[in-house]
């Protein structure tokens, strides 16, 4: 049983339903100069929510945040283009306020069957800043509150935690029921044996991941860069390779906690400089004035091995510089073994979610979360904000 409410727990028939979304679409401007969204996918993912409540007979006010406005109005992160996508999807008109608190806005409230979307809450700064008066002016624009942005939970912000204490009901939207969902059962009550891949740059990025999933699952496969900071602990030769100096010690203290789980690279492929076409070989030393940049095939063989045998997989992090092939092979090899494993596997959003595509095996993963900041500080066993305002709400 789930700790909050979730929206199908609610009566939300005649009700004015205000749904906290995760609009923040990458922009960029066309050839004439307009501003056009370039991924409607985070649109997408909030949908099923969106249409549950307007089959419920709800009006809905739909509010998010856009990009980093400087504290003020800025034309170019206005949601307008997104008022304008939404309305392709849903096949219904999309009002799009002037603001998002203020008489204006009150005189568009909707009616049963109708939406509309405020514009970027950051145009506040009282929206970062938890501005509790803030909040109140949101929370009297609804009968119901949902929160359906797990991409933004782990903010403690006026619109994802302050104004649940000021509405009359409060539940969880269908998307972040699903995040909680898959990511809880993976941390809390995992199917064994449990393998987690952890990548990307920085130890320091992902000390408290580590820390947590140590305790957590069977064995925990290291990739990415961060990984030479581990082999440099070990007094492993890096070469020129992207090692955190300040964080040697840390890593030895990691590798002695979990010494029977963690797993390290065995061989690397390198190069002489990161560049479009760059020479490159597979070595297992890295040698001097060399810099590794994916994991290199007996590291593949290994870990396709371990994951192989796993009953959950839980993914965070590219294995090499994904974004410049051919040092993407191990990070698409990884993913193609995550989906041959039949286990159920979450993986964390961004470059993980793009080498899933890349490897034509997004059918095959469980549940690719909507959040990367969220779901990494879920993953740590961080509380999340948002979902600790909900809980309070129960």
């Amino acid at each position: 049983m789930a700790s909050y409410p979730s929206v199908r727990d609610l009566d939300l028939k005649g009700k004015r339903v205000f749904i906290r979304v995760d609009f923040n679409v990458p922009l960029e401007k066309n050839a004439q100069g307009q501003v056009v969204i370039t991924s409607d996918k985070r649109i997408k993912a909030s949908l099923p929510t969106i249409q549950y409540a307007l089959e419920q007979g709800a009006g809905l006010i739909l509010a998010s945040h856009l990009g980093r406005p400087k504290g003020g109005p800025d034309p170019e992160m206005s949601l307008a283009p997104v008022a304008a996508r939404l309305s392709e999807l849903l096949g219904r008109p999309v009002k799009m306020a002037p603001d998002c608190v203020g008489p204006a806005v009150e005189a568009l409230l909707p009616s049963p069957g109708e939406v509309l979307l405020l514009e970027n809450l950051r145009f506040h700064k009282q929206e970062e800043k938890n501005d509790p008066e803030f909040a109140r002016k949101l929370a009297a624009l609804c009968d119901i509150y949902v929160n359906d942005a797990f991409g933004s939970a782990h903010r403690a912000h006026a619109s994802t935690e302050g104004m649940v204490r000021f509405v009359p009901q409060a539940a969880a939207g269908l998307l972040m029921e699903q995040e909680l969902k898959y990511l809880g059962m993976a941390t809390s009550h995992p199917e064994r044996p449990c393998v987690a891949i952890l990548g990307g740059a920085k130890v320091s990025d992902k000390i408290e991941v580590i820390e947590n999933l140590g305790k957590i699952v069977d064995k925990l496969l290291i990739g990415g860069a961060m990984a030479y900071t581990f082999l440099k602990a070990q007094g492993q030769p890096t070469g020129k390779s992207l090692v955190e100096a300040d964080k040697i010690d840390l890593a030895q203290k990691l590798l002695t906690e979990f010494a029977s789980k963690l797993m390290l690279p065995v061989d690397h492929i390198v190069v002489s400089e990161i560049a479009p076409g760059a020479a490159h070989e597979t070595v297992e030393t890295i040698p001097e004035g060399k810099i590794a940049v994916d994991i290199g095939p007996k590291t593949v063989t290994n870990y396709s091995r371990v994951l192989a045998t796993a009953k959950t997989i839980i993914w965070n992090g590219p294995m090499g510089i994904f974004e410049k092939p051919p040092f993407d092979q191990g990070t698409v090899a990884i993913a193609k073994a995550v989906a041959k494993s039949g286990a159920t596997s979450v993986v964390g959003g961004g470059d993980s979610e793009k080498a899933v595509k890349a490897a034509g095996v997004s059918s095959q993963i469980s549940h690719v979360s909507t959040g990367g900041g969220a779901s990494l500080e879920f993953l740590a066993g961080i509380e999340l904000p948002g979902v600790a305002a909900l809980k309070a709400r129960s």
